[in-house]
């Protein structure tokens, strides 16, 4: 409910092991076909457009259960052609480069996802960010990460949503990366619409600036017409809300960019300590931002009508 999504489904988990969870939201037509403690087989179409089926797993990182899981998988499409995309932890790393520290990496673990994606003609997505989605947060010599999370799909698939790209992004809150799959690729960053933030009315600060635009002309020597005035609002409040509250979102990247350099190199028992302060102080930002939207929401200032978007 906090996160905006109408709908869920669960897997129920195994005495205290395993558990499944999907969320959607109403814009995501999505039933599901079949589900185990594994995965969940759904069929989905997004704002009304062509169906495809997506399946979410959780796979087991027990060899003697790992056949029969990849084996079970490459039953539910028995259309090569299928739109199917896969999306989760497999619990195999595929390749030497997607394994740092621990046991030596071994063909043989990964057989059956090679196996099974060539039975299924299925790809890995092209992936940005870190090169590895999980680790056993150790340090030194006992440092283990590896690349256990992705995404694959079918051609078919590939050809409905030709710009899709996998976004892992860095782990805070648990020893996995989360994986954010944008069907429509990376956009481009859209220029900034001026609006008039609820927020601010919260703010001496705001209160000060449109107090100095609008005092009336026979006390300000002709400031300007209408025209002028707000324009001038709109340049001062602009410049003062990126000063006040741009900084979060700064920070909030900076740290971001901290930790994942962190990530990607050794992990002395220096920078374990550093990271954990890091992942502490990008929480408290995120915790910060939330509170926002969540008031914003409640608010609604701007779906309300009792504030237009202002455009000079």
């Amino acid at each position: 409910m906090r996160m905006k999504m109408d709908n869920a489904f669960y897997v129920d988990p195994v005495g205290i092991a395993g558990g499944l969870v999907l969320w959607w939201s109403n814009d995501v037509k999505l039933s599901v076909l079949a589900h185990d403690k594994n995965f969940i087989d759904t069929v989905i179409s997004i704002n009304g457009e062509d169906e495809w089926f997506g399946t979410f797993i959780y796979a087991s990182s027990y060899d003697v259960e790992k056949q029969e899981f990849w084996e079970r998988l490459g039953t539910l499409r028995g259309d090569v052609n299928a739109k199917w995309c896969i999306m989760g932890d497999t619990n195999i790393v595929a390749s030497p480069n997607e394994k740092y520290g621990g046991s030596p990496f071994h063909h043989n673990n990964a057989k059956w996802l090679h196996e099974f994606m060539e039975s299924s003609y299925l790809m890995e997505i092209q992936s940005k960010g870190g090169t590895f989605t999980c680790s056993n947060q150790r340090c030194e010599e006992n440092e283990i990460r590896e690349k256990l999370d992705r995404v694959l799909s079918s051609l078919e698939w590939s050809f409905l949503f030709p710009k899709a790209i996998a976004v892992i992004e860095i782990p805070v809150a648990s020893d996995h990366a989360p994986i954010i799959l944008l069907t429509n690729g990376l956009k481009k960053r859209a220029r900034t619409e001026f609006k008039f933030e609820s927020r601010w009315t919260l703010e001496e600060e705001c209160l000060n600036i449109v107090q100095e635009e609008w005092t009336p002309v026979e006390q300000r020597n002709q400031r300007g017409t209408f025209r002028v005035k707000l324009r001038r609002t709109k340049v001062k409040l602009w410049k003062w809300n990126r000063e006040k509250f741009g900084k979060n979102k700064t920070s909030a990247n900076e740290i971001a960019n901290k930790i994942q350099i962190l990530h990607e190199g050794p992990m002395t028992r220096d920078n374990a300590l550093k990271l954990k302060d890091l992942k502490a102080e990008l929480s408290k930002l995120w915790e910060s931002e939330e509170m926002y939207w969540q008031q914003r929401s409640r608010v609604d200032w701007l779906k309300s009508g009792g504030l237009e978007s202002l455009r000079v």
